[in-house]
């Protein structure tokens, strides 16, 4: 019999997401998986699993489970979330270590911000693929778990019955660049708007509405004019492109977008950008800024370069004191010296 995680409590709209489908876009299939593929790589990497693992994804609210079977290898990342035992008996462990469960036990995930978290399994989630992807493309019910977000009463089986006895792990949080700006590429149909709803665009913040979903990040703030109408032929829509609609109010399009529309499109998110982009919740103030094809390039280079360190860095240990140790190693904690008989 395989390990599995039953479902005490399912969250809200906890489903299982990798880095997507890629190549259906033309049957009308959009590329969907994580909305931070970032920290989606982070969570499998620390359970020893490929980058592109199925996990799941959850926001604002995580879910609860049961070990079956087992031990079961796991692993949290995200801003503000960890995993509390249960019954609460006040025993908690942090993000961005992995965690062996044993049969049995229960646990829930904890999450006090609003960016997206993954939790990620060692050997991952035995569910068949859909398209190659395990993603969760809820709208038409394709992927993941029978297509859907978590309910109680799911059992979701692993692929190990028990994990490899290489130790725990864990890394440091990713500390990505701070962005002033979202970064962006200009058109395909910036020539759609007048000079000044573009100046609009690129210099106002927008605040991300309450409507956003997978989506798309739907924008409250300045109208943008269109110049020549906002109805065009139907053609394809890229992961970050910018649709401005006939109420002037921009929709950066995310990873469950449809595939085809016919609002012109002023902008398009750089690549690099678009965990940050997938990070936004209600309430939060976004700019834009222009850059060149070259510099989205670089910054995507850079940002390679970044994860490579980030799981070069990871550290592999049997005995949970290891990590405290070298945690307090690396940290400055000595604030200032002074003598005992008070001269200095």
């Amino acid at each position: 019999m395989s390990a599995a995680l039953a479902v005490l409590a399912p969250g809200l709209n906890v489903a299982v997401q990798d880095l997507g489908r890629p190549g259906y876009q033309a049957i009308g299939v959009p590329k969907g998986g994580a909305l931070d593929p970032i920290m989606l790589r982070l969570a499998n990497w620390l359970v020893g699993n490929a980058d592109g693992e199925g996990a799941l994804e959850m926001r604002f609210s995580g879910p609860a489970f049961e070990v079956r079977v087992g031990p079961v290898r796991i692993a949290v990342t995200g801003d503000g979330v960890e995993i509390e035992m249960l019954p609460s008996a006040g025993e908690r462990y942090s993000a961005y270590r992995s965690l062996t469960l044993l049969p049995e036990q229960q646990f829930r995930v904890v999450i006090k911000g609003s960016a997206p978290c993954y939790l990620a399994v060692a050997g991952g989630f035995d569910i068949p693929p859909a398209l190659g992807s395990l993603s969760t493309l809820a709208v038409c019910g394709l992927g993941g778990f029978h297509g859907r977000a978590l309910q109680v009463g799911d059992v979701l089986p692993l692929r190990l019955s028990e994990p490899a006895d290489e130790g725990e792990s864990t890394l440091r949080p990713a500390k990505l660049p701070p962005l002033k700006a979202v970064r962006i590429i200009i058109g395909p149909q910036a020539d759609r708007f007048t000079t000044e709803g573009l100046a609009t665009f690129l210099s106002e913040a927008f605040t991300v509405s309450h409507l956003s979903d997978r989506m798309g990040l739907r924008l409250d703030g300045p109208r943008l004019e269109h110049s020549a109408g906002f109805d065009l032929i139907s053609d394809g829509n890229a992961h970050g492109a910018i649709q401005v609609p006939g109420t002037g109010h921009p929709i950066v399009l995310l990873a469950d977008r449809g595939t085809t529309g016919g609002y012109p499109k002023i902008a398009t998110v750089i690549t690099a950008d678009l965990p940050v982009i997938g990070r936004m919740a209600p309430g939060g103030q976004i700019r834009f800024e222009v850059v060149t094809q070259a510099e989205a390039v670089a910054a995507l280079q850079a940002q390679d370069a970044l994860l490579a360190s980030i799981k070069a860095s990871i550290h592999r240990y049997r005995n949970p004191n290891e990590t405290l140790a070298r945690a307090l190693a690396e940290e400055n904690i000595i604030s200032g010296v002074t003598r005992a008989d008070g001269s200095g």
